[in-house]
């Protein structure tokens, strides 16, 4: 069995000698670029971490793995764009660094990029795993469709909310997950059960995410702090504060919401106390923790010797007890 760390290591050399020879150069060099600005390369080690529960030499699917984290990149590229971010992982964005239509035009090769890679597997498991890929990336699509939809919404409700990020953030965990065992010629009942188990973590690690970006130290998070609040994102803690407001609280709520002209850090404070007020963060911290356990439960379930579990299980772990 391998460790996480070792696993990372793998992932990241095998970043770093992907060739780029076709030209025009222009067209390739983002794609290097976005794929070398680092990041936790959660979904392909999950992916070979799920294969090392039934076979060794993980490294052996290194390459459909690799075509997950393109994949993943290529949504942040896309991403970046739509919300014209200027910084990505410290360094500017690829609309920032070249334009616009050089982002798209990246971004679309990235993705057929992502499906040559995935693709490099063996042809008894093809099939499968293109099937799994394309419709976790059909998902993908429809999750960050309802997230611009959302936008324009003050009715979002929770049910909604979840759905929203299981199909933009978790789905791809799950489809990691699963393509790392199918891969490993594991049953399809302990496929399913980490397909599952990826859900579970992925709403946990969504809803974290939304916390640390109101309760996150701006040291350790990498950004500031208060960025859902100022843009009024429809997040499971503004839905759930604004239905468990009492009205003298919902109508301070609206208030911020509704302004056009607003001081940032006015804005962040008065949004914050009045989610203490209502008591948001423990209720968050509650589902992250209820989502974390029905994970560990289906983890538990998965059809191999709990020893061999376990570095999955600790890096599972780590991702929970983030800072960033």
């Amino acid at each position: 069995m391998m460790t996480s760390e070792e696993i990372l290591r793998v992932v990241n050399k095998g970043l770093e000698s992907l060739a780029y020879d076709r030209k025009p150069t222009s067209l390739y060099e983002p794609i290097r670029y976005v794929l070398s600005l680092g990041g936790k390369r959660i979904r392909p080690v999950l992916m070979l971490l799920s294969y090392n529960l039934f076979k060794e030499h993980p490294e052996e699917i290194l390459m459909p793995a690799l075509g997950l984290e393109t994949y993943h990149n290529y949504t942040l590229l896309h991403d970046d764009l739509m919300d014209n971010a200027d910084v990505r992982r410290g360094q500017p964005t690829v609309h920032k660094k070249w334009d616009a239509n050089t982002a798209i035009l990246s971004g679309d090769s990235m993705l057929v990029l992502a499906y040559q890679r995935v693709a490099q597997c063996d042809n008894a498991h093809l099939a499968q795993v293109l099937d799994l890929f394309t419709e976790t990336a059909l998902e993908i699509g429809e999750g960050q469709q309802f997230d611009m939809d959302f936008e324009t919404r003050n009715d979002v409700e929770e049910e909604e909310y979840i759905e929203m990020i299981r199909l933009k953030t978790s789905v791809l965990l799950a489809c990691a997950l699963k393509m790392g065992a199918l891969l490993g010629d594991a049953s399809q009942e302990d496929a399913d059960l980490l397909y599952r188990f990826g859900e579970k973590i992925g709403l946990a690690f969504q809803l974290q995410d939304d916390l640390l970006d109101v309760y996150g130290d701006p040291k350790v998070f990498g950004k500031a702090i208060g960025g859902d609040i100022t843009s009024n994102k429809k997040t499971y803690m503004l839905i759930n504060a604004v239905n468990r407001a009492n009205a003298e609280q919902r109508a301070e709520l609206m208030r911020w919401i509704e302004a056009k002209q607003f001081d940032r850090a006015e804005k962040v404070a008065a949004v914050t106390r009045l989610y203490d007020e209502i008591g948001i963060r423990q209720l968050c911290e509650e589902k992250i923790n209820c989502y974390f356990e029905q994970g560990k439960q289906l983890l538990e379930k998965v059809n191999v010797p709990a020893e061999r579990k376990e570095v999955l299980r600790q890096y599972t772990n780590a991702m929970m007890h983030r800072e960033k």
